[in-house]
């Protein structure tokens, strides 16, 4: 009896060691994603536009490459179907379709469906120092009442869903993605879930997009006393940055701005009658934002045309003919087009030229090319 009784007592103290252990294993930690440095280039600014609910991670940047890339963020698989970020930000065209792209002659745009693009495309670079609005207009800003329309992620949300663009359907996108091999993994390297949501499909190539950063122009290089700008070149940077030579640089910057924008807005002179429903003042209602837009940065933009909110130009000699002698001056005219009232700075040929020479001068060839940012070899469904 005394055996049985201790036998029972050796059992029960087993159960409950085991029970005990079992209660205090601790739970498996929740994974947790690699962040991302983004390592700030000399001279340019410090505060980043990163939403304290999205920040960067290696597998949140992994991620969101595939899908800029992955035609079949349109949420279909048929091949007359595919579209994706990237079947009009092209990397060689600094991110923008390129006037001579096949598809999209001119440089204008279309969706799936055909329609055009209200206005044409802005360059895709360095937005992650943009706390001013994105868009021409700049209707989706960070302290817009419509939370839907504060930032990248909105526009990621908005291109896929336009109908002159991806014209997707956000219910069908997430559920394509969560049936292709690779991607709930990935999802979950991510954002800790397998389970794919179009709000991380956003905050993922989000997280791709603000990777995107030019700082290796020819001009950065002379900056930083790597590269000699040759007299046309440095004439060319005067004008930029004078008020008695090009006026460029309350706009768009200099040495002291090396975004090469400020990301405001300003009507420049183009026009006389302004019947854009899209323009600046339908966002501010401020009748002096008739006709204003933003400021595009100047970073490889021989690559980004056609140029203004609505591709009037197809090259930068016309750009700058324009700023010369094309001015137009009207009551909602920027107080900063200071040669309005002459029609414009009324360049010479030769200081055409060299303003030009100039501006080249910010192409970034690196940026063009880095592999960090090119489609992937293939797709977490072909590996």
């Amino acid at each position: 009896m005394k055996k049985k009784i201790n036998i029972l007592f050796w059992f029960l103290f087993s159960v409950i060691i085991w029970s005990c252990n079992r209660t205090n294993t601790p739970a498996p930690s929740p994974y947790e994603p690699t962040p991302y440095e983004i390592k700030i280039p000399k001279g340019f600014p410090t505060n980043l536009n990163i939403p304290d609910d999205n920040p960067l991670t290696v597998e949140g940047v992994e991620l969101g490459r595939y899908l800029f890339y992955d035609g079949r963020l349109s949420g279909r698989t048929d091949p007359d179907s595919l579209m994706s970020c990237a079947t009009c930000h092209l990397q060689k065209n600094s991110f923008e379709a390129g006037i001579d792209n096949p598809q999209f002659p001119g440089g204008i745009v279309h969706g799936i469906t055909g329609d055009t693009t209200h206005h044409v495309m802005l360059p895709m670079i360095n937005l992650v120092w943009n706390f001013e609005g994105y868009g021409w207009n700049g209707f989706i800003y960070r302290d817009n009442p419509d939370k839907n329309l504060r930032n990248i992620e909105d526009m990621v949300r908005l291109a896929v869903t336009a109908e002159n663009e991806i014209d997707g359907d956000t219910v069908r996108v997430k559920n394509l993605f969560q049936n292709i091999d690779g991607y709930p993994e990935l999802f979950e390297k991510a954002f800790g879930s397998k389970t794919v949501t179009f709000k991380n499909i956003e905050k993922a190539i989000a997280q791709f997009v603000r990777t995107l950063i030019s700082a290796n122009s020819k001009f950065d290089k002379y900056l930083r006393g790597e590269y000699q700008l040759s007299q046309s070149e440095l004439h060319g940077y005067v004008l930029f940055t004078t008020e008695q030579g090009a006026d460029c640089f309350h706009c768009h910057g200099g040495a002291g701005n090396p975004l090469f924008t400020t990301n405001l807005f300003y009507n420049n002179g183009k026009d006389s009658v302004f019947t854009d429903p899209m323009d600046r003042f339908a966002v501010t209602g401020d009748p002096m934002d008739h006709g204003a837009y933003k400021a595009p940065t100047l970073r490889n933009v021989e690559l980004t045309g056609p140029y203004m909110h609505d591709g009037r130009f197809k090259t930068l000699e016309e750009v700058i003919d324009f700023y010369s002698e094309g001015l137009i001056n009207t009551p909602y005219v920027d107080p900063l087009m200071h040669h309005v009232a002459n029609g414009g700075v009324h360049l010479t040929p030769q200081e055409k030229k060299d303003l030009l020479n100039f501006i080249k001068t910010l192409r970034d060839d690196d940026f063009l090319t880095n592999p960090k940012f090119s489609k992937p070899d293939k797709f977490p469904d072909e590996k």
